[in-house]
């Protein structure tokens, strides 16, 4: 078993904000990413995925008016372990209200996209992985082009959502693009292990970071811990200001 590489307060922001090599990542706009008549489809391990990896694409798919279909995989209800606060039937319907608020403060009302719910276990897909590629796989079409989070991100179920994505990409024909999350915490800018050669940058107007910010605060689960069991929150202030950059980075 890989060790987990999500602990500490990870990499510092000023070290992404000085890094070279990612002010010289090359750039790429929403329409070039998903071209006109193309739908997208975000496939998000669980409830905030799609925000925290791409909130500002989600903006921009919204102003070009393209189809979207969301699949959010699990309910995200593993997120505090052992918690009265936050116990596991109450995460099971918050976090989906919190993706609903959250999408539309980013321009996407529910009338607007397709949203299906996957229904595996948090923390447990991996062991279903071959049920989710079927699943994915059955609503996927050729023109697709499909964000998931990278198979390398660092949190179980993030690597085995982005491997089922991608095998069900490539089994219909459709364009797989791949989202770092937690790499920003655990990676460095000169991280060997990280695949600079497919990044590329996605530049958010000052605006766009802001109606992101607002989109993330309604992640209230997220941002709050249990003080009763000495739990921190999931979204500390300092791993949300890392997913606020002035640019998102995909995976080509």
């Amino acid at each position: 078993m890989k060790a987990n590489p999500i602990v500490g307060q990870g990499t510092p922001l000023r070290a992404w904000q000085g890094s070279a090599r990612v002010a010289g990542l090359p750039e790429v706009n929403v329409a070039q990413l998903v071209p006109e008549g193309c739908r997208a489809v975000i496939i998000a391990p669980h409830p905030d995925d799609e925000v925290l990896g791409c909130g500002g694409l989600l903006q921009g798919l919204a102003a070009l008016g393209r189809e979207l279909l969301l699949i959010s995989v699990t309910d995200g209800c593993a997120s505090h372990p052992g918690s009265p606060r936050w116990p596991q039937q109450r995460l099971r319907e918050v976090r989906p209200q919190e993706s609903a608020e959250a999408l539309q403060r980013l321009g996407w009302h529910q009338q607007r996209l397709t949203w299906l719910r996957g229904g595996f276990s948090d923390s447990q897909v991996q062991a279903r992985e071959s049920a989710l590629t079927e699943f994915i796989q059955r609503h996927l079409q050729p023109d697709d082009v499909v964000f998931t989070t990278w198979r390398e991100d660092g949190h179980c179920d993030h690597e085995a959502v982005g491997r089922a994505s991608a095998q069900a990409a490539l089994a219909v024909g459709a364009r797989l693009i791949e989202l770092p999350v937690w790499t920003w915490h655990w990676a460095t800018p000169e991280d060997p292990r990280v695949p600079w050669q497919r990044a590329r940058k996605i530049a958010l107007a000052p605006a766009a970071v802001a109606r992101k910010r607002h989109a993330l605060h309604a992640f209230t689960s997220q941002l709050e811990g249990d003080p009763q069991i000495d739990l921190p929150p999931v979204l500390p202030p300092h791993v949300l200001e890392r997913l606020l950059q002035p640019f998102e980075v995909v995976f080509v």
